[in-house]
């Protein structure tokens, strides 16, 4: 793997750093530009800015909030009229914003990874500007894969509803939870138990389904007694009026923000 600067080092920027070291990626071939020196990782060359760099790195990884971009891409444009590839993980930031910003023959990725990268269970769904070659997106996939599974996409378009299912996904799991356990709460549980129940039941159910080859739907079915208790409990979520056209609702409109956001 080519020599490999890293910009912003907050969450998800230090779970890939870690996924990438994990997988063998020598400390010595990687830069990390962060300006907060507490989040600057200890092991590999830590640099408060791109500016303090003067050799030429073979891939930069962009990872610094949306709102950030401006400010760190002046610089890096040298890099990119040296051919280095880029690779975002940036919402919202599309390969036209990269291309006015960095030259309309960057090389650049956009991948829009979740937050259980964290613990190298994420999901990334990336896409490729044109000038991108196989080779390329090959290394942009192992350094995605190093915290999870990666899909890629050739209409950039789609990357919006990804953003509103995977990117925006995790959220929605959590407050699964939240209202898992207020429910059981108002049962008559005390709040502890319930969160403990609903957390332990939500994270088992997510192994399960991870391990399992079967279907979703049919996990389902096989914990669906007829006439029990959790079939009662379903009649209820399955309904007309129940989640599916709540989750209908609230996927369009975080698509719709993430097409916002970019401009």
């Amino acid at each position: 793997m080519a020599r490999l600067l890293l910009v912003g080092c907050g969450k998800m920027g230090s779970a890939m750093l870690e996924g990438w070291l994990a997988r063998g990626l020598a400390a010595q071939d990687v830069t990390v530009a962060e300006p907060v020196a507490a989040l600057r990782p200890k092991g590999v060359r830590g640099i408060a800015s791109s500016a303090e760099l003067k050799e030429t790195p073979g891939t930069v990884v962009l990872a610094v909030k949306p709102q950030s971009m401006d400010e760190v891409l002046p610089d890096l444009r040298r890099f990119a009229d040296a051919k280095a590839l880029f690779l975002s993980i940036a919402a919202g930031k599309t390969l036209k914003y990269f291309a006015r910003h960095l030259g309309g023959s960057a090389k650049v990725v956009r991948a829009m990874p979740n937050t259980p990268a964290a613990v190298r269970q994420g999901i990334s769904v990336a896409t490729a500007a044109k000038g991108v070659s196989e080779e390329e997106r090959k290394r942009c996939h192992e350094l995605l894969e190093a915290v999870g599974q990666v899909l890629w996409v050739d209409d950039e378009a789609l990357l919006d509803p990804v953003t509103a299912l995977s990117g925006s996904g995790p959220a929605y799991v959590f407050l699964l939870v939240e209202a898992m356990a207020a429910a059981g709460a108002k049962l008559g549980l005390t709040p502890d138990m319930a969160m403990q129940l609903a957390r332990a039941t939500v994270a088992g159910s997510g192994e399960l389904l991870k391990r399992s080859n079967e279907a979703a739907a049919q996990l389902r079915i096989n914990v669906t007694s007829p006439g029990g208790t959790t079939a009662e409990a379903l009649k209820v979520l399955m309904a007309a009026d129940g989640i599916q056209p709540l989750f209908d609702k609230a996927l369009a409109a975080a698509s719709r923000r993430s097409e916002e956001l970019a401009g």
